[in-house]
């Protein structure tokens, strides 16, 4: 009879694939690495803005070009260049995959 904490025998089949290592990168990495790519920054109020990230300060001040801005999912409005607050960011996140 198996005690119940005994793990189950090894199976014949091949061995799973290993997991790809943990990404160890800082927040200060990850936004140097967007400088100049497509973003998505959530603002506090749901609204969502898309564009180029031009640059950002300390204080999350940001500045994009192409802008778009989307509320509820659906475009609203487009701008050249917008600048956004750093106190009404949420979060910005990569468009693409870096």
């Amino acid at each position: 009879m198996q005690e119940e904490n005994t793990p189950p025998p090894p199976s014949d089949g091949p061995a799973p694939p290993p997991l790809p290592p943990p990404s160890t990168g800082s927040p200060t990495d990850f936004l140097k690495g967007v400088v100049g790519k497509h973003v998505i920054v959530r603002l506090t109020s749901g609204v969502d803005y898309r564009g180029i990230l031009s640059c950002l300060d300390g204080y999350m001040n940001i500045a994009l070009e192409q802008t778009e801005e989307h509320v509820n999912g659906a475009v609203t409005n487009r701008y050249g260049d917008a600048f956004i607050r750093g106190n009404n960011v949420l979060y910005i996140s990569a468009a693409e995959a870096l």
